[in-house]
């Protein structure tokens, strides 16, 4: 692979995987984060979380060596090939971000933007030249989760899109083409789907929050990972697919905004885990036990399917 300079703007959660898994594909990365004691802490964690893949200490010491944690966003994107930037989750502050990344990157940088829903269009929109500019959806962790969702805008040009493909193709991500800046993308469409069912199951009391999840992690959920949901429809039928769907879409939630069960709980401060209620009840070892057992669960999934 040929050696790519690429610019990481947040070490952050986001910032720090994506960082180390372009860092372990070989390319040289440098990290800006406006928060000193965030880009002090980057080193270490990146090595935590390569130990914890498994990662053998000569390379764990190679892969840091081509992570280098800078001052500002201007001495990150200097000679940059590609900028990920991996800002939160906040429109202006983005924008600004942008702002900084197109004064000071070279005319050639391709300029991508992580986030999970926020529109491409409208973080670029400020933009002197829009066609190099793209979203990428990295999913937590993007050191364990293979996809990345790569958004094109209309303006977005067909050598950018290609380019960022070959990219996370060659540092062994699952990247996928996403042809209009749809909000949630493809996966976060799919996924809370999903959720909105699940919390409205809830609501109508046609069970509990803990037999929702049973259900989910002790039927469907268990091939997911190695037979998508169109795939299962080609499996069984799409004749039988359409005889279910005459029967049970008509009594699917459908309502166009967010459960009011939902709002009621973020008005009680049933936030989940970070308040220790939520649809659970969650203690502080609850809830590192289930994160850690996450961690193993991609782990030995990666290792299962070759990865």
């Amino acid at each position: 692979m040929t050696q790519t300079h690429i610019a990481v703007i947040g070490a952050g959660l986001m910032g720090h995987g994506i960082a180390l898994t372009l860092a372990r594909a070989g390319h040289t990365v440098r990290v800006s984060d406006p928060v000193p004691q965030a880009r002090a802490a980057l080193g270490g964690r990146v090595r935590d979380s390569l130990q914890l893949m498994g990662i053998s200490d000569p390379q764990v010491a190679e892969i840091l060596a081509r992570i280098t944690a800078v001052d500002s966003i201007a001495d990150a994107v200097q000679g940059a090939d590609f900028v990920f930037e991996a800002a939160p989750e906040k429109m202006a502050l983005k924008q600004a971000i942008f702002a900084e990344i197109e004064a000071a990157a070279p005319l050639t940088a391709i300029l991508c933007s992580n986030t999970s829903v926020m529109p491409i269009t409208q973080i670029m929109a400020q933009l002197g030249d829009k066609t190099r500019a793209l979203g990428t959806h990295w999913w937590n962790p993007p050191h364990l989760i293979p996809l990345v969702e790569v958004i094109r805008t209309a303006d977005t040009s067909d050598e950018a899109m290609s380019a960022t493909m070959d990219l996370l193709a060659e540092a062994g991500k699952t990247p996928v083409r996403v042809e209009k800046d749809v909000p949630g993308f493809i996966g976060n469409r799919l996924q809370h789907a999903l959720w909105r069912e699940a919390v409205s199951l809830v609501e109508r009391g046609i069970c509990d929050a803990r037999a929702v999840d049973d259900v989910i992690k002790a039927s469907f959920g268990r091939r997911l990972a190695v037979l998508g949901p169109l795939e299962n429809a080609d499996l069984v039928g799409t004749d039988l697919t359409l005889d279910i769907h005459a029967t049970v879409l008509a009594d699917l939630e459908n309502r166009l905004g967010p459960s009011p069960l939902l709002a009621q709980m973020v008005a009680e401060g049933r936030l989940g885990m970070k308040s220790g209620q939520g649809f659970h009840d969650w203690t502080a070892d609850q809830a590192q036990d289930l994160r850690a057992k996450v961690v193993a669960h991609l782990l030995a999934l990666d290792k299962l399917l070759g990865g």
